[in-house]
């Protein structure tokens, strides 16, 4: 293909590309642009999903730059996902920021170069063009991390995230190269190709490593020592933005390697992933039990919620890929609306608190917020009539449909156990005693934000369904 040809299928990341590069003069030129530049990045967001949604009709899979990358529906669906993801985060950032002392242009710049990684992790159809999104989301995910400089938590959080992150990218590229070794090429096609027919144990090794990579940058167990401490650790809005825009890209990434590399071999990557499905699941349960911390709480309801997505790739159907996209498009919302709760946590002297004991009878002092913050529990729980019970239902689903009963079985009934730290924060806002720690909110920002999101959650929610299901399953429809 030309290379005017490709670079018009990724006008998206090169609109990206040139806001960052401009934003980050602006920003050496003019002190103290922080909000200015996140506005403009907000806007940069919104410019390159307009192409997106421009390349929505097309209905074929069209290869940019010699088959590095492809623009198909699947892809432009994550990327659509992600930029709203980003764009939530940069909204929600800048009083946060302001009142930590780190309030810098750099961070939307760091926003936008991450989402460009993330367009290339979710177009790639070829090893070399995923690893480089990969990494070009990573790099700029460390430094968020440890963004706030005078925190000891955050240079810790910026820290392990780079260390265990390398580990995943050696680990990552060693399964890269045994499949290079034994298919001869680095293309997802010429692999698919390659494995039709017998599959030697140096694949299934080259596999496993690939795998294991990725279930890193999902936080899935048990590559998920990682996202407690950095959740922890990280300033709430950055952790805001790892929960969401990277999760979405990640798991999108995981689905196209899975299916278009590896997808003649279900019988060699369908038990890895039952086992990291179930493993995650049980682990994203049973870990959050005995916390007081509520975002280390958010991060082990990350690892559960990764848990369930993947059942719905271990189906390997059509269906089952709607149902993810559909559970993970649900997640994103239940997920940022419960960091915007999490950001209203402030004290009288403005502090920011993020403890159980913080919250307790919250809905006495602050209702509103309580309230809130109540619906994206019972969301995250699955507990109907609210939106979260229709993702685990439609993923649920798809497994019976598959044949794969057990693991739906075993799914509903670690479901179960999860759903007892979900209420167990409502416990604590709606019936011990009021402490009166949390002020009344004055950013208008969050507080608009978060009761969009609940609305989201509610069951309104339900009201977009026909519009959801099409258009995850057209977007599926693009991988088979």
């Amino acid at each position: 293909m030309e290379l005017n040809a490709s670079l018009s299928l990724v006008r998206p990341e090169l609109i990206l590309s040139f806001s960052a590069l401009a934003l980050l003069l602006l920003a050496a030129w003019r002190e103290q642009a922080g909000r200015l530049v996140s506005i403009l990045s907000v806007g940069a967001l919104v410019a390159a999903a307009s192409f997106v949604f421009a390349f929505l009709d097309n209905g074929t899979n069209v290869a940019a730059f010699d088959g590095l990358l492809v623009n198909d529906a699947f892809g432009n669906f994550a990327k659509i996902l992600v930029y709203i993801a980003a764009a939530i985060s940069l909204i929600i950032a800048p009083r946060y920021l302001e009142k930590v002392g780190a309030m810098r242009a750099e961070y939307p710049v760091l926003i936008l170069l991450s989402c460009i990684g993330m367009g290339v992790m979710v177009s790639a159809t070829d090893l070399i063009s995923l690893y480089i999104g990969l990494e070009l989301q990573s790099l700029s995910a460390y430094v968020l991390a440890s963004f706030v400089r005078s925190d000891e938590r955050s240079a810790e959080a910026g820290l392990k995230y780079f260390v265990l992150g390398a580990l995943a990218s050696g680990m990552l590229l060693f399964g890269a190269s045994l499949v290079y070794g034994f298919a001869g090429s680095t293309s997802f096609a010429a692999i698919g190709t390659a494995m039709n027919a017998d599959v030697g144990l140096g694949l299934i090794f080259g596999i496993v490593f690939i795998l294991s990579g990725l279930a890193f940058k999902i936080s899935a167990a048990p590559f998920h020592m990682w996202t407690p401490d950095v959740y922890e650790g990280a300033p709430t809005p950055v952790t805001a933005f790892f929960a969401s825009a990277p999760k979405v890209a990640a798991i999108a990434l995981t689905i196209r390697i899975v299916l278009e590399a590896f997808g003649s071999q279900i019988l060699v990557w369908q038990q890895i992933i039952i086992v990291v499905a179930l493993m995650s699941i049980i682990i994203g349960a049973v870990g959050a039990i005995g916390q007081q911390n509520l975002k280390r709480l958010m991060a082990y309801s990350s690892i559960n919620n990764v848990g369930f997505m993947l059942v719905g790739l271990a189906t390997g159907t059509e269906q089952g890929i709607a149902a993810m996209l559909v559970y993970l498009t649900i997640y994103v919302a239940m997920t940022l609306g419960s960091f915007v709760c999490l950001m209203q946590l402030k004290d009288k002297d403005g502090g920011y608190r993020e403890d159980f004991g913080d919250i307790s009878g919250l809905s006495k002092t602050r209702p509103g917020l309580a309230a809130t913050f109540a619906i994206f529990m019972f969301s995250l729980a699955g507990i109907p009539p609210l939106f979260g019970f229709w993702g685990k239902l439609v993923v649920f689903n798809a497994a019976v449909a598959a044949g794969l009963l057990p693991l739906a079985v075993i799914g509903i009934a670690a479901s179960a156990i999860g759903a007892f730290y979900y209420l167990k924060v409502v416990k604590v806002m709606y019936f011990d005693d009021a402490v009166d720690v949390i002020a009344q909110s004055d950013d208008k920002v969050l507080v608009w934000t978060g009761g969009l999101l609940a609305a989201a959650n509610s069951p309104l929610g339900y009201f977009a369904i026909p519009a959801l299901g099409s258009w995850t399953a057209y977007a599926a429809r693009a991988l088979f």
